[in-house]
């Protein structure tokens, strides 16, 4: 088993503008000593050439070039079967996510949750920019999930959240175009019986 306590998986396409950003912000904000996995499509991604040396010490940086196919979906499957730890947070490398989040999350699976929701639409939490119709449509379908089908999360559809890799190693991930990687998995989860907690985040487009 790693050193490290958590596998940060950050599914990647051309983001050189943000990549060293993100990263240097992350590493600023987050207290858990973890991998970051860094999973692009190909070689030719231009996320991988920007990228800066960073400090390891803390935070190792391994780059990867996912071989299940190209998209978020593959990327992060590909992500998950690489970690080394008992933990995995999937976060997205525009920097739409809030990193000091991430400590919240890992705490929650440490406390025995097998998924921990950083959620946009419970009370606290809150979505900044990005298309409309978009918005409505996740958090219609977060609210339908949670109101009639009884899922314990106000944001079923938002991707940044941490897993249990023993909940992870059980389930089968059917998903292999976009992210609905993450919707998939809370409705295993719900469907088991398995605990879901949430905390508020505040996502701003990029």
């Amino acid at each position: 088993m790693s050193d490290f306590k958590a596998s940060i998986i950050v599914p990647a396409r051309n983001e050189s503008t943000y990549i060293n950003v993100f990263l240097e912000r992350l590493i600023e904000n987050l207290k858990s000593p973890a991998e970051i996995l860094i999973v692009v499509d190909n070689k030719e991604d231009s996320t991988f050439s920007t990228l800066k040396n960073f400090d390891n010490s803390k935070i190792k940086v391994i780059k990867l070039i996912s071989n299940y196919g190209p998209g978020p979906a593959n990327a992060i499957r590909y992500g998950i079967d690489s970690a080394s730890t008992g933990i995995v947070v999937i976060t997205m490398a525009d920097g739409s996510d809030d990193p000091r989040d991430i400590d919240d999350l890992i705490l929650l699976i440490e406390r025995g949750c097998s998924i921990a929701v950083a959620s946009r639409y419970m009370p606290g939490g809150q979505q900044i920019g990005g298309a409309k119709f978009k918005k409505t449509l996740a958090k219609n379908a977060s609210r339908f999930l949670r109101l009639l089908a009884g899922v314990d999360t106000h944001d079923a559809t938002n991707s940044f959240k941490a897993y249990s890799m023993k909940f992870l190693s059980e389930v089968k991930i059917e998903s292999r175009n976009g992210f609905e990687v993450g919707l998939e998995l809370v409705a295993k989860a719900h469907r088991n019986k398995l605990l879901i907690a949430e905390i508020p985040t505040i996502w701003i487009d990029r």
